[in-house]
């Protein structure tokens, strides 16, 4: 019987090993909202926060001393025009800015630059560094002054607060101070003045909308008859209000 004769296993190449891959890195998610950010967003929006807010009408004295504002009707149309054409509509552009980069100093110069009078700018920067303060000594944010929305862009960024929440309740607030100063300017009684601020609650939550879909390059407004009016109330005789 003879052995078969001994044969070799041929060699096999190596597999080669699998490339290593990189996994990109992602942007760490904002932290979430803490159980109370409704109540703390309430409570910067409320005119018991210490801005100073009832101290200025944006124009709306001047408004009315020109015959321009009257009653609720055109007080309605007034405010309208703010919120869709003028600050309204700009200073939420400006405030979703400051939210998505709470570091960014060009919201704030933006803000500043697009004011179209001294005391409209005083109104902004004023309450805005106000703000700020009450937020850093009350939330322990750092209290750098800006122009109210920016401030509290910033402020509701870095809580990670629902910007969208932010931006309708904000431009809200704004309607609910001119509604206050109505009532003592036009005169117009509580529940006209209510009604008409009722009335504009689903304008504020699309210019709201519409600001935090827009481009940057869309910045800007139009509303003449409230810019006039605040300049002319810079040398206004009679006046309640700064601005």
């Amino acid at each position: 019987m003879t052995e078969a004769p001994e044969t070799e296993a041929p060699e096999t190449e190596a597999v080669p090993a699998a490339p290593e891959t990189e996994v990109p890195e992602t942007e760490a998610a904002p932290a979430a909202p803490s159980a109370d950010w409704l109540q703390t967003l309430t409570q910067w929006l409320s005119p018991a926060y210490p801005l100073g807010a009832f101290a200025y009408s944006h124009g709306l004295e001047q408004a009315v001393e020109a015959g321009c504002v009257r009653d609720a009707g055109s007080f309605r149309d007034w405010l309208a025009a703010l919120l869709e054409h003028g600050a309204g509509r700009t200073d939420a552009m400006l405030l979703a800015a400051a939210w998505r980069v709470p570091d960014d100093r060009e919201p704030a110069a933006l803000a500043r630059a697009l004011t179209p009078a001294a005391e409209r700018r005083l109104e902004t920067t004023a309450q805005g560094a106000a703000f700020a303060g009450a937020a850093a000594a009350i939330r322990g944010h750092s209290g750098e002054p800006a122009p109210l929305p920016v401030a509290l862009g910033r402020a509701a960024g870095r809580e990670a607060m629902p910007l969208d929440v932010v931006a309708t309740l904000f431009l809200h607030a704004f309607a609910a101070n001119l509604t206050s100063a109505a009532q003592r300017l036009v005169p117009l009684g509580q529940t006209e003045a209510q009604r008409a601020l009722d009335a504009l609650a689903p304008l504020c939550a699309r210019v709201a909308a519409e600001a935090l879909a827009a481009d940057p390059d869309d910045l800007g407004g139009a509303c003449l008859r409230g810019d006039l009016s605040a300049m002319l109330h810079e040398t206004q005789r009679t006046r309640l209000f700064r601005s």
